[in-house]
């Protein structure tokens, strides 16, 4: 099983127990607010993503972590590397993303998470390059590329939404 341990994070596979409190996350307009065209998901949906992230895992040996606190062990919400289908002009690639429920907010967990699903993904062999896809307009997702070291690659309109999205993209090295 995959697990990275972090200064205040664990980041692992999913479990059954995460489907409610990731519904609940995912069920948040101001969350959703910069996903795809901001539309909340139902509990349904967010079962069916987290089985599709599981399949990922077990397909590529890559995936969407579930974020959970160290210390109290409560799900924050999810950060790892995916295949960025709804955008095929960026391909091949994969996406580091993440998405943390509103009460996780501002409290640099995000960054945190996303640091260490970076290094996941630069040590995994033959992953190619690694990108981020933020709408235009989201500046907290921003200033989190930003610390990740990644550079502005393009601005282009995602297929998926019709939104504007900047592309973000990582050197492959440590820096």
């Amino acid at each position: 099983m995959t697990r990275i341990e972090t200064e205040r994070l664990v980041l692992r596979r999913w479990r059954a127990e995460d489907l409610a409190p990731m519904a609940a996350v995912n069920s948040d307009p101001e969350v959703m607010r910069w996903i795809r065209d901001g539309s909340v998901r139902t509990g349904r949906q967010t079962a069916e993503a987290i089985a599709g992230w599981e399949r990922e895992w077990d397909a590529e040996g890559y995936g969407l972590f579930a974020v959970e606190l160290r210390e109290t062990g409560e799900l924050a919400g999810f950060t790892g590397l995916s295949v960025p289908r709804f955008l095929p002009e960026v391909l091949p690639a994969v996406e580091i993303g993440w998405r943390l429920g509103r009460s996780f907010w501002g409290r640099g967990l995000a960054t945190e998470a996303a640091r260490a699903a970076l290094r996941f993904g630069r040590a995994h062999p033959g992953l190619p390059r690694i990108v981020s896809v933020v709408q235009t307009g989201n500046r907290a997702s921003e200033r989190i590329v930003h610390k990740l070291g990644m550079s502005l690659e393009r601005e282009t309109v995602s297929p998926s939404c019709g939104r504007r999205v900047r592309v973000y993209v990582v050197p492959m090295a440590e820096e």
